[in-house]
């Protein structure tokens, strides 16, 4: 039933009603049963303020770091008020007023309908405060106009009150700041309440065994049941969205101790500068060794040198640029020059033997080794436009290596293994001085070229190696 009253408003009444009648095209009266609408909404959210007091705080508490649903938000805010700040303003002190809740805003901005800058001040009780930060802030990012949405700069908190900057951005990163500054747990909660099954049952395992659980990615599992030394990249490289060698040191070692610790394997990771130190309550030193060795190749690959000391309950990881730098050096100029590898890793080792602190000679050989063989293998790659390694294009890469190295070696291809035999090499040549070290670095040469082409697909298989007395050495590449 329709009824029609004849009714008279004074002008702050009509000026308060603009916004609903332009939203409905003029149509005063789909405008006025919006606002009826809203009018009960809103009494029924004055019934909070007659919620006990305690109760109402630990509700206030409890949606802390979680972002209100759209839905909820446009009942709460009229979406349409976003078009005038200081109408916003005033609607929602007049709002904070009927609720009681001893609430003062104030907006500073550089333009009333389409702001490029905008400071919010809120005072009043904690609780309060930060729940009517988070609203309005999300507030304003999500209505803010596509062509200039506000993100939120930074959040202040002072003695009885909260200071938010927000500015022009682009939409991505506006989204971004809210679960930063004040959606720290919504991807949380979204994931338990998606399968509560699953994490109640994570949840309590970790509790029953005092945290003493690991959690860790299945290719990390999968490369501890092989054998293999895990370094833990996948997930390093899915939190920091990026590869691993363009994430920059002082990131990296956050993430380092965000994933070690958060997976429980290792008890604490500290920082001090750009070292690193790794507690652990490992008993077996194979385990332990094998820790310290993922963790420096880890870094490694992230383009960085770190010596690796073992102690009673802790791993000592201390950086070294200096020998990074050296092997940088060297890389750049076998790519540019026609030097010879053994050569250079024979200077590089008189290099470690002149340092004072000399770091694990093995360890810096076995990275320069696996850097030359990556190095070498992507000029290749470049040069030959290759775009998939197979068995073939690997062989004559390897020949490359080979006359870098004066070393003599016969390839024999059956279907997808490759028998890769070394007939004279300038190491042991005789004459030459052995050295087990250098020698070592040449096989991680090797294996750093196969790493790269075939990654976790290839498997090695040592059948000889070469050292005094012994005419050649051979091992066998099968390929997944």
């Amino acid at each position: 039933m329709i009824v029609t009253r004849h009714i008279s408003l004074d002008n702050d009444c009509i000026e308060k009603m603009e916004p609903y009648v332009k939203k409905h095209n003029g149509n005063f009266s789909a405008a006025v049963r919006e606002i009826i609408d809203r009018a009960g909404k809103y009494s029924s959210l004055r019934n909070l303020s007659t919620i006990d007091n305690t109760l109402f705080k630990w509700m206030l508490t409890e949606v802390d770091g979680m972002l209100v649903p759209d839905r909820v938000l446009d009942d709460l805010i009229d979406p349409a008020l976003v078009n005038s700040m200081q109408k916003l303003e005033e609607h929602l002190k007049r709002r904070f007023s009927e609720l009681e809740w001893d609430i003062d805003l104030a907006l500073k901005y550089d333009n009333d309908m389409f702001p490029s800058d905008v400071l919010m001040e809120v005072k009043g009780t904690p609780q309060k405060t930060r729940f009517v930060a988070r609203v309005l802030s999300q507030y304003l990012v999500k209505n803010s106009p596509e062509h200039a949405p506000l993100e939120v700069r930074s959040v202040f908190n002072s003695d009885g009150g909260i200071k938010v900057e927000l500015s022009r951005s682009n939409r991505k990163d506006a989204f971004d700041s809210l679960i930063t500054f004040f959606g720290g747990m919504n991807g949380a909660i979204k994931a338990i309440k998606s399968r509560p099954a699953f994490w109640k049952a994570v949840i309590s395992g970790h509790l029953l065994s005092n945290y003493n659980m690991v959690t860790v990615h299945r290719n990390y599992f999968e490369d501890l049941l092989a054998g293999k030394v895990p370094m833990g990249e996948i997930t390093i490289e899915t939190l920091a969205k990026k590869p691993i060698q363009e994430i920059p040191l002082r990131e990296m070692l956050s993430l380092i101790k965000e994933v070690y610790e958060t997976s429980r394997v290792a008890d604490r990771v500290e920082i001090d500068g750009e070292n690193i130190l790794l507690f652990h309550n490992y008993r077996n030193k194979d385990v332990i060794e094998k820790l310290k060795k993922g963790i420096t190749t880890l870094l490694e690959a992230n383009g960085h040198l770190y010596d690796a000391k073992s102690t009673a309950n802790m791993i000592v990881l201390t950086h070294r640029p200096d020998v990074g730098i050296k092997i940088n050096e060297i890389v750049n100029n076998l790519k540019i020059s026609n030097s010879r590898v053994d050569q250079d890793l024979i200077m590089f080792m008189a290099f470690l033997k002149g340092l004072k602190n000399i770091p694990d000679i093995p360890l810096s050989l076995t990275l320069l080794g696996r850097r030359i063989g990556r190095s070498l293998m992507q000029e290749f790659e470049k040069e030959n436009c290759i775009k998939t390694w197979e068995l073939s294009n690997f062989q004559r890469a390897l020949e490359i290596i080979d006359s870098k190295l004066h070393r003599e070696s016969e390839w024999k291809l059956e279907g997808k293994s490759l028998i890769y035999t070394v007939k004279r090499c300038n190491i042991v040549a005789e004459g030459s001085t052995f050295d087990t070290y250098i020698c070592h670095a040449i096989r991680e040469t090797f294996k750093g070229a196969l790493s790269y082409a075939f990654g976790n697909k290839a498997e090695l298989d040592v059948k000889k190696l070469l050292s005094h007395g012994d005419n050649f050495c051979e091992v066998l590449i099968r390929i997944q």
